[in-house]
């Protein structure tokens, strides 16, 4: 895939304004294009690197740690690959660690890696865990995620408020009943 340029993605900026109804050459939209640019290249920052790196570095020195580790209420700012509308809200991240740890900064990368790209909310669950599993080899990996869709609260059906709860549970975090309800009662907050 051929990357463009900045040239290219303002002046299809631009088209946009001026499809929308307006003109891009009067003053207050002037530097709009240059604008969005700068604000999309931050928004999709995620293409630039692999989140999975950041599970990398890891503590062995966990003092016989062997409870679940969780991580509530990390900002989740994505997009919609459907609408490239926003949705925002909050990822819980939980494991079970074997017998190391990762820096708790690193999972609130792992989640905003993998968010700022276009997403569905499920496959952004899903690579989260993954990741987590893959790297870290835990027992087990619990992630939730509760987002508020502007495809559906701006348009479409107009729902303000509504949220989709996606999880995605591996190992012991979703087998054993007991650790599924640990990692669900900390992850609401309960």
């Amino acid at each position: 895939m051929t990357r463009r340029t900045q040239a290219e993605a303002e002046a299809a900026v631009r088209v946009l304004i001026e499809w929308a109804g307006d003109d891009p050459n009067r003053e207050g939209l002037l530097e709009t294009p240059a604008r969005v640019v700068k604000a999309y290249r931050q928004l999709f920052e995620g293409y630039g690197a692999d989140p999975r790196e950041y599970l990398e570095k890891t503590f062995e020195e966990v003092g016989g740690y062997d409870e679940l580790v969780v991580l509530r209420d990390i900002r989740v700012v994505s997009f919609c690959e459907h609408h490239m509308l926003p949705f925002t809200g909050r990822a819980h991240v939980g494991y079970l660690p074997t017998n190391r740890v990762v820096g708790i900064s690193k999972l609130a990368r792992v989640v905003n890696g993998f968010s700022r790209r276009l997403q569905i909310q499920e496959k952004l669950t899903a690579e989260i865990a993954q990741a987590i599993e893959d790297i870290l080899k835990p027992q087990g990996v619990g992630v939730m995620i509760e987002a508020e869709h502007s495809c559906m609260t701006m348009r479409g059906v107009n729902t303000p408020g509504s949220n989709l709860v996606t999880s995605r549970l591996t190992g012991v975090v979703r087998d054993d009943p007991r650790t599924r309800e640990e990692f669900l009662r900390l992850a609401r907050g309960d």
